[in-house]
């Protein structure tokens, strides 16, 4: 037997130690957070991002069924660096997959390589931490990992979100600007035939709307006058190709429906819209009347590169928010339709009864460029982690292969291991209590993102890519590892049997700050800041809980194995939910989805007074770990 901790070179850990977390750390952000944005201002509907980035937590789902398969095959050493060239592989890819007309299958293959293969990094890198490291440096180094992962979280989804917001608008034409004034007695003519619109030649590129200052009547109209105003710029749009590939795509596989579709998803999803979803702008007053539409028209005045497209964002970017885009706000322009007008969509809220305006801005940049770009940005730092650990990271004697071992002790073992995980006292009371705890949070990190990017008109908040990246990954992540630390703290004082009602309480009950969000979508950043702020340090200070009882659940024989699995059920309860948040949120409208995912809570704390917990448990532990 070799000696543990007898090393052929003694290498400091500071050298490796946060370069090697740092690297775990942010593989994991882009597979959960970063994809889920980039597909957002790619024009994926929620539905679809949310569903199919789910399968993104598969990995880290079943990682308990191969990391012993990484102790038999090679050394932790050579699993790493292996890795983290796979990776760096990975991200190139998807930045070569991006421009590509099929990129949202292509990308979800990489992506779901990279997250393989991260998972198969985070085996290795942790068992190498106890390989290379005595015992006391264990216990010093483990705050030095927690920061440096948190510090890819903030890398991930805050400064990686700001550079490619601030590629997509470096890349981009000059904005797109029009006005709508509402008014008791003057009313723009609207026109439902098709019109060229004459722009004049020019050698730059921009946009023109038309008319530039729309103005109507707060007389209301008819719900059928609204759908033909509707229908006819439907029309135009998509027989003029402004629609993307991707709901085009959409739209031809809703036109050959599944049994599945037909009898079970579409008439439950039809229930849940009709009787639980948001009734947003087009609700008709008691008359039975809806507020008045119009049309603003939007041209492009230069032909696009061949095979090049310019893709339009329109929102509103101040003014009365009674006044709002309902049809149109991402138009893509090509060589083929340049020369002919978009359709917008612009309605009053059927309350509006006074003079007001507000003024609309549509915003261009090449996004799948940006987000290419970025890509390659992160291929690059994985290929320059790779050379550096190649080199730097230490070869403990103890790293050593397994393969003496005959593959029949190996899945023996195996096998005993998994057994003796499922014969512990309480075992379905403590799965179900690991599937169960951060339901609601499962349900809102997946629409967290899309809610801040999304339109006011559709309900969210309207924030740029850099805004979100600032919000969500900057303030949000360091608002998260604050709660992580002052929860460590709190539970090393009282232990886990004391905290873990306050804990379950701190991580369902800031969800109240997205429904407020929801519910009055302010314009202001700092309390936008703020909101995000309160749930973030929430989330952290009650996930502290989650992870001492997966520590106290596992703990005796196998219970490094036991422990994986644990993390396994953990990812299960992220991934399962998240999967038909998407949908829920599309059949619901944003506010109605918030107040589904506070009825979230009761499972969580339903749960917790069956929960058997040794009162001095965690007492005395400093534990600090990534969530």
């Amino acid at each position: 037997m070799k000696a543990e901790n007898n090393f052929s070179k003694k290498q400091s850990p500071w050298s490796w130690i946060p370069t090697l977390y740092f690297a775990e750390g942010i593989p994991y952000v882009v597979a959960m957070t970063v994809a889920v944005i980039m597909y957002k201002r790619l024009g994926i509907s929620n539905t679809d991002i949310a569903l199919y980035t789910s399968w993104l937590y598969l990995p880290w789902v079943i990682k308990p069924f191969w990391s012993p398969f990484v102790d038999i095959i090679k050394t932790k050493r050579w699993w790493i660096v292996t890795m983290q060239l796979l990776i760096g592989a990975g991200l190139a890819g998807v930045a070569f997959l991006i421009p590509m007309p099929f990129f949202f299958q292509a990308t979800l293959a990489v992506l779901w390589l990279i997250a393989f293969s991260s998972a198969t990094h985070d085996i290795a890198a942790d068992g190498f931490y106890m390989l290379a490291l005595d015992s006391s440096e264990q216990s010093f180094f483990v705050g030095i990992r927690s920061t440096f992962y948190r510090l890819a979280m903030i890398t991930g989804q805050g400064l990686l979100i700001i550079i490619a917001g601030s590629l997509e608008t470096f890349t981009g034409l000059e904005p797109m600007q029009f006005t709508v004034q509402s008014s008791n007695t003057k009313q723009t003519e609207i026109v439902l035939t098709p019109h060229s619109y004459a722009v004049q030649a020019s050698d730059k590129m921009t946009f023109v709307a038309f008319p530039s200052n729309l103005v109507m009547n707060t007389n209301k109209i008819t719900s059928d006058s609204l759908n033909k105003i509707k229908t006819f710029a439907l029309a135009q749009n998509r027989t003029n190709g402004f629609v993307s590939g991707e709901e085009i795509a959409t739209d031809k596989k809703n036109e050959h429906q599944s049994w599945w579709t037909q009898n079970v998803s579409m008439p439950l999803g039809n229930f849940i819209k009709t009787h639980f979803g948001e009734k947003r702008l087009d609700i008709a007053g008691s008359d039975g009347k809806v507020g008045n539409a119009g049309l603003v028209a939007v041209r492009l005045t230069k032909k696009p590169e061949s095979g090049k497209t310019v893709v339009l964002n329109s929102s509103l970017a101040k003014g009365d928010k009674n006044i709002s885009i309902i049809s149109g706000d991402r138009f893509v322009f090509t060589e083929e339709n340049w020369e002919k007008p978009a359709y917008l969509v612009v309605a009053l809220d059927y309350k509006l009864k006074d003079d007001v305006t507000s003024n609309f801005k549509g915003i261009s940049g090449n996004i799948k460029l940006a987000w290419s770009i970025t890509f390659f940005i992160l291929a690059g730092l994985f290929v320059l982690l790779f050379i550096y650990h190649r080199f730097i990271l230490p070869r403990p004697t103890s790293d050593y292969s397994l393969v003496a071992n005959s593959p029949k002790d190996v899945f023996r073992e195996f096998g005993r291991t998994f057994t003796s995980f499922f014969k512990k006292p309480g075992v379905v009371l403590a799965i179900v209590f690991m599937l169960l705890y951060r339901l609601g949070e499962a349900m809102l990190v997946k629409m967290a993102s899309p809610f801040l990017l999304d339109a006011r008109e559709v309900g969210g908040l309207g924030l740029t890519t850099g805004q979100v990246g600032l919000v969500y990954g900057t303030v949000g992540v360091i608002s998260l590892t604050l709660g992580g630390i002052i929860g460590g703290f709190a539970a090393s004082r009282k232990g886990l049997k004391y905290w873990i009602w306050p804990m379950a309480l701190s991580i369902t009950l800031p969800h109240l700050t997205f429904l407020y969000l929801s519910l009055f979508t302010p314009e202001s950043f700092v309390l936008i800041n703020i909101s995000v702020a309160l749930e973030q340090f929430g989330y952290g200070f009650g996930f502290t809980a989650y992870m001492l009882y997966m520590i106290y659940f596992a703990d005796g024989e196998h219970k490094t194995a036991h422990y994986a699995i644990c993390t396994g059920f953990m990812a299960l309860g992220m991934m399962l939910p998240g999967m038909i948040a998407g949908w829920l949120q599309d059949l619901l409208g944003y506010n109605h989805f918030f107040i589904w995912v506070m009825i979230c809570a009761i499972p969580t704390l339903a749960v917790i007074p069956f929960l058997k917990i040794d009162k001095s448990y965690g007492k005395k532990d400093h534990l600090n770990t990534a969530p």
